[in-house]
């Protein structure tokens, strides 16, 4: 959510939203073995792994890209997961082992993308930041983002939950899926529809409705809840 008085007036073309694993010693998440250390910040991820490869155990990893990186080079953990833009943009991506697959590892809202925040109110000095930034602007990724941000906003997305969203548009065509999971993977709810591109918020609303029909309410309260107590 922006605080009041902010928008983004542009949305620049997106890096790739997809999520890279990350290891010395392993090709791909497929190819540990039971009991194998993965780190990952996210419980977005947590969760996704979770359900796929119950063997692993998933620790938290903190820190910057760097730290990160060097933990994994100390050992501490078999693999890491990271945001492949993130390594694309610091120029890194000889780390990435391999990318994750949408399918199976579904983006965090707004993953891969960058835009210019500024104060909604008109400048004093009467220039006009819209106009002036309107040529950044990448319409599919902004529709796209606009979609994603929509269900979040819906169900309080945040650090502290599991919620994907992830749109790609295809010509007048977008098509969004989302999911919120319990960080052990054992509660989900999935939800995909294609729509205008034209209408990305009306989408957002309405897959948040199918997600709504699962007791993604419910299983978000309970991720909650234990983040309470684990506070």
């Amino acid at each position: 959510m922006l605080p009041e008085g902010f928008e983004l007036a542009a949305v620049l073309e997106r890096e790739d939203p997809r999520d890279a694993f990350v290891s010395n010693d392993y090709a791909s998440l497929d190819a540990l073995e039971s009991g194998a250390v993965v780190g990952t910040s996210s419980l977005r991820r947590q969760s996704l792994i979770a359900a796929r490869f119950p063997h692993l155990v998933i620790k938290p990893l903190r820190g910057n890209l760097d730290t990160r990186l060097a933990k994994l080079d100390r050992g501490e953990y078999a693999a890491i997961i990271l945001a492949a833009a993130g390594l694309k943009r610091l120029g890194l991506p000889q780390r990435i082992r391999t990318l994750l697959d949408p399918a199976h590892s579904l983006p965090a809202a707004g993953q891969g993308a960058m835009a210019i925040e500024i104060v909604s109110a008109a400048r004093s000095d009467g220039i006009d930041l819209r106009a002036l930034l309107a040529p950044l602007n990448h319409e599919d990724t902004a529709r796209a983002v606009a979609a994603e941000r929509k269900v979040a906003r819906v169900f309080g997305g945040s650090c502290q939950i599991p919620l994907a969203a992830h749109a790609t548009v295809a010509g007048a065509a977008m098509r969004l899926r989302a999911m919120v999971a319990t960080p052990d993977g054992k509660r989900s709810a999935s939800a995909e529809l294609t729509g205008p591109a034209g209408s990305p918020e009306l989408l957002g609303e309405r897959v948040s409705e199918l997600l709504g029909q699962q007791d993604a309410a419910a299983i978000l309260a309970a991720c909650r809840q234990d983040n309470a107590g684990d506070a």
